[in-house]
């Protein structure tokens, strides 16, 4: 199924392998996805049982919080590929076919440049190149560069706060991949992907 802003012939190349990337890495997201949901429905639920139980365990409560982050970023990584994210169609809907398709493809560019806008930022603020500098010492690096980052731990899980923060730029990382294979699906590169088995978010899983 192509669009009015198809071309004629096979898809070149790279766009194959772009949305082969895409998919793959949407493969996975959809197997974290079910994970972490997983996760997060254990985790409330040892917490109900140990405070009913008279012993809470007070590190519950942040992982659960953790768990939900992460599947927040990841489903929102992979409902960016699977076209389910939320959107404004107050205007497209009252274009022609021709036009609305052109409007989608200029809100898909947008959000490749705010995602690829974000892995910049999220470069510049994890600096891997500056903690490598000052040889993976947490407490040297935060003294000349006072990105102090690298040495906070969380309160109950006593974990690294970089560790959790990973998904932010993973998160980044995987949206660019995916608003770029929609939008070479848009410009008419290759055809959109076909997905007849998801009218909602609901069948993401």
């Amino acid at each position: 199924m192509t669009t009015a802003l198809s071309r004629s012939g096979p898809p070149p190349a790279l766009a194959k392998a772009l949305i082969a990337t895409s998919e793959g890495v949407l493969a996975v997201e959809k197997l974290l996805v079910a994970a972490f949901m997983a996760l997060v429905l254990a985790l409330i639920l040892l917490n109900v049982v140990t405070r009913y139980a008279g012993m809470p365990l007070y590190w519950v409560d942040e992982a659960a919080v953790y768990a939900m982050v992460w599947l927040t970023f990841l489903g929102g990584s992979a409902l960016t590929r699977l076209r389910l994210d939320f959107a404004v169609t107050l205007l497209s809907d009252k274009l022609q076919k021709k036009n609305a398709e052109r409007l989608q493809a200029f809100a898909t560019f947008l959000a490749f440049l705010f995602s690829v806008s974000l892995a910049v930022m999220c470069w510049n603020w994890m600096d891997p190149m500056g903690i490598a500098a000052a040889g993976f010492d947490a407490r040297e690096y935060a003294g000349e560069s006072f990105n102090f980052l690298y040495t906070e731990r969380t309160q109950t899980l006593d974990w690294p706060v970089w560790a959790i923060s990973l998904i932010v730029p993973l998160f980044a990382v995987s949206m660019s991949l995916h608003t770029a294979a929609n939008l070479v699906e848009e410009l008419g590169f290759a055809p959109k992907k076909v997905r007849r088995d998801l009218t909602s978010a609901e069948g993401v899983n």
